[in-house]
């Protein structure tokens, strides 16, 4: 049994009613053969306002949240689109700043970005994991650079990726495959780190048994 800090992490519950994200986080930790839970499946899905500043304060205040809630480790990510032109707009507002949908926060880019020479963008992912006791145990922040463009390709992904093209691409996240975006992603390398940081555990807990 996976442990930390005497803490089994067998199961975790995913803090989010996303369900595209449950399920990218589902793949992308599929190789640990933990058990992960969908908040969204909770009878009562508790919903955590996000008063943060950053990334990672979002990421933690859910975290913590869900994890008091379930009685289960929980992690987080709070995650979002950064594009220099914008003063590294819209940021931890990616997911409301154009609207109460991904369209219109699409737009709200398109938008802003029209008069722009300066396409450089970044994805930014914290993923953070706290404890039933309040605590957060772990934290990473990730990036994931490339560039926006002015109109729509693709009907992969969510968010911005229609958008997004990653550095060495000419495809956006929105055309790739799911295969590759899970490669390359800051969801992805958030993951990475999870998982590393999870394989250390093991590794130590083995040379201990």
């Amino acid at each position: 049994m996976l442990m930390l800090d005497g803490v089994s992490l067998e199961q975790i519950v995913i803090a989010s009613g996303n369900r595209h994200k449950y399920e990218e986080f589902k793949g992308l930790l599929a190789p640990l053969g933990i058990e992960l839970l969908f908040g969204g499946d909770y009878e009562h899905p508790i919903e955590i306002e996000e008063t943060g500043t950053t990334f990672v304060e979002n990421a933690s205040l859910k975290a913590v949240a869900w994890a008091k809630y379930s009685g289960l480790p929980a992690i987080s990510d709070d995650s979002g689109i950064e594009v220099r032109a914008l003063g590294w707009q819209p940021g931890i507002y990616s997911s409301r700043i154009g609207g109460e949908d991904d369209e219109a926060c699409r737009q709200w880019l398109i938008r802003n970005m029209a008069d722009k020479t300066d396409r450089f963008a970044r994805y930014a992912a914290a993923l953070v994991l706290a404890f039933p006791d309040g605590t957060v145990r772990w934290h990473t922040l990730a990036y994931c650079n490339g560039s926006v463009i002015q109109e729509k390709r693709g009907e992969n992904g969510f968010g911005y990726d229609p958008l997004f093209i990653p550095e060495g691409y000419e495809q956006t996240f929105g055309e790739l495959p799911a295969s590759v975006k899970s490669r390359l992603s800051h969801r992805a390398k958030a993951s990475e780190a999870f998982i590393a940081m999870l394989r250390g555990l093991k590794g130590a807990q083995a040379q201990n048994i």
